[in-house]
C-alpha cells in the first residue's frame, strides 16, 4: 500500500475534534440581585473583592469552600486556588466567550476541580453549560475597595523580592476609586488631570434614555459648576453616564450633587408618555456620543 494511500486511510478514521458553540449573552448577569455592581466591579472598578456563596449542590460536592470574587487577578487568571482551598474567582480576564456569566461559571468550576494550592485550567471557550445564575446563592454583594493587590496574597509572601516587586508594579496600575454611597453601583475615580462619576444605571436601556434625555433637555443632567455630562456606555446590557469632575475635589465632594441627579432621574423615570420634541433632539444627542462594552 501506497504511503499516500495509508496516510489517506489514516485521516479518515480520526476521531473529528468536537466544535465548541460560543453562545452570547447581552445582559450576563441578568436575575443577579446586585446586577449593576456585577457590571461595575467587571468594567469599573480596578481593585475590589466580594465573597460568593456556593449553591447546596456544590457544597454537597466540593466542600463549604471559601470563595472570593475579585476585580482581576495575577496575569488578569480567571481562577486560583490557595493550599487551605480558598477559592479567587477572576472578573476581568483575557480570553472571553460571549456568555461572561458563563465563562465565570466555568472557571469556578475548573477552580473547585482543581486541587488546592495547583494552577488552575479553564477552558477559553467553555460551550454550553451552567452559569453563575446555576451555580451560586443569589444576594447583594458585599463589596471590599483595595488601594492595592495585597488581597490576593498569603501572609508574608512579600518577603519575596520578585512577588514585592510584582505587586508594586500591579498597584502602580490602579487609578484612585471610591464607592459611591449616595447611588448604587456609582463610583468615583481620578485618573490624570480629571475626575469623574460613572454610574452602572439598573432600567431597561430605552427606560434610563428616556429619563436621561429629560433631564438633558431640562439642563439638569449635571453635577454642579466645574462638571460636565461627558455621555454614556452601554455595557452587558446596561447604561453607565459618565460625568467629568474637577480632579482636585475628593469624592465625598459629589456625594450631595450625585444624590439631587439621582433624584431627579428617579423622578424623569415616572413621567408617562412620549418625549418632547426638545427631549428627543436631547435623545439624539446622547446616542451620538454612546459606546458599548461587552
Amino acid at each position: 500500500m501506497s504511503k499516500r494511500r495509508k496516510n489517506s486511510r489514516s485521516a479518515g478514521t480520526a476521531p473529528k475534534r468536537e466544535k465548541v458553540i460560543d453562545l452570547f449573552s447581552p445582559r450576563p448577569f441578568e436575575g443577579l440581585a446586585d446586577e449593576p455592581e456585577w457590571i461595575a466591579l467587571r468594567e469599573l472598578v480596578p481593585a475590589a473583592s466580594a465573597p460568593l456563596r456556593l449553591s447546596p449542590e456544590l457544597v454537597a460536592e466540593y466542600g463549604d469552600r471559601p470563595v472570593t470574587l475579585a476585580t482581576v487577578l495575577p496575569m488578569a487568571a480567571p481562577a486560583m486556588t490557595k493550599p487551605d482551598g480558598r477559592v479567587f474567582l477572576g472578573l476581568q480576564r483575557h480570553d472571553q466567550s460571549g456568555d461572561v456569566s458563563r465563562d465565570l461559571a466555568e472557571a469556578l468550576l475548573c477552580a473547585l476541580r482543581t486541587e488546592p494550592g495547583n494552577q488552575v485550567a479553564v477552558p477559553p471557550l467553555p460551550g454550553p453549560g451552567p452559569r453563575l445564575q446555576d451555580i451560586l446563592i443569589d444576594g447583594p454583594l458585599e463589596i471590599t475597595m483595595h488601594s492595592g493587590f495585597e488581597f490576593w496574597l498569603d501572609p508574608g509572601a512579600t518577603d519575596d523580592p520578585s512577588v514585592q516587586a510584582s505587586l508594586e508594579r500591579a498597584n502602580a496600575a490602579i487609578y484612585p476609586t471610591v464607592r459611591m454611597e449616595s447611588a448604587p453601583a456609582a463610583y468615583w475615580c481620578r485618573v490624570p488631570e480629571k475626575a469623574h462619576v460613572r454610574w452602572v444605571l439598573p432600567q431597561g436601556e430605552d427606560a434610563a434614555l428616556d429619563a436621561l434625555s429629560r433631564l438633558a433637555a431640562a439642563g439638569t443632567l449635571t453635577l454642579g459648576e466645574g462638571t460636565r455630562f461627558a455621555g454614556m456606555f452601554r455595557a452587558h446590557g446596561r447604561l453607565v453616564p459618565v460625568w467629568d469632575l474637577p480632579e482636585e475635589l475628593p469624592a465625598a465632594h459629589w456625594e450631595g450633587p450625585l444624590t439631587e441627579v439621582a433624584k431627579r432621574y428617579a423622578e424623569a423615570l415616572t413621567v408617562e408618555g412620549p418625549l418632547d420634541a426638545a427631549a428627543r433632539r436631547a435623545r439624539q444627542g446622547l446616542l451620538g456620543r454612546q459606546l458599548t462594552l461587552r
